[in-house]
């Protein structure tokens, strides 16, 4: 892989086998052993728990965790596809630093996890600028599509709508405010509202453009080495 790419740590391949409990999920290594991994998605994961799919695992030696591996990514079709929700925000971050994504280029600081907002919420990241304008960027892992229209959400999600309002607060507050969905796939050019799974959050995103809130909807190709920000998807309200 070459520039805009964060590298992977070794990982290892295998066979979803079963997701359960929402947190974990058994899978088949290469050698034939199964193991029970911890999957960090909490959400219904549409279309990306393919049953019988490849896998990729990440592999901790830290003693104090309970599960050794971590389910990193899953191939649909010819398609990796990564899984991993905390991973977005840790890519972002390098991103931001390295200058991957042009509308948010030039800040002087950056924090995570800054409180904000009426409904006291944290923003993903709070950018800084040299004349001390501030830009509220909000992070959301999107793996659901149809075809190669990526969607979000892939269901009900009250606090997706709560950053929304949030976001236009601080537009009316006189700052910027964007939502970067971070399409965690390399096969989905066009961006849209997943409207049929939470028509509500379809509202009030059409209604944050309308505010003044940025939508940036970036592509990132998965592969067995790493993650690589391939450009922006062209958004359809």
């Amino acid at each position: 892989m070459t520039s805009h790419t964060y590298l992977f740590p070794p990982t290892l391949k295998g066979i979803l086998r079963k997701r359960y409990k929402r947190f974990l999920a058994d899978i088949e290594l290469e050698s034939g052993d199964i193991v029970t991994a911890h999957c960090p998605n909490t959400g219904p994961m549409t279309g990306v728990c393919d049953i019988g799919a490849p896998v990729l695992l990440s592999q901790s030696d830290n003693p104090k965790r309970k599960l050794k591996y971590t389910w990193e990514a899953i191939a649909i079709g010819n398609t990796w596809v990564g899984v991993n929700t905390a991973a977005p925000n840790r890519i972002v971050q390098q991103g931001l630093e390295e200058s991957w994504f042009s509308q948010l280029n030039g800040f002087a600081k950056l924090r995570r996890e800054a409180p904000y907002g009426s409904q006291k919420s944290k923003i993903d990241f709070l950018l800084t600028y040299p004349d001390d304008s501030l830009a509220y960027v909000e992070v959301k892992n999107t793996t659901w599509c149809r075809g190669k229209r990526a969607l979000f959400p892939d269901t009900v999600t009250t606090r997706g709508q709560k950053h929304l309002q949030e976001l236009m607060e601080m537009v009316e507050r006189g700052h910027r405010a964007a939502m970067l969905y971070f399409i965690h796939r390399g096969d989905c050019d066009e961006f849209a509202p997943g409207d049929d799974k939470d028509p509500e959050y379809g509202q009030l995103l059409r209604q944050a453009v309308k505010a003044g809130v940025e939508i940036l909807p970036y592509r990132f190709a998965v592969s067995p080495e790493g993650v690589q920000c391939v450009g922006q998807a062209q958004w359809i309200l």
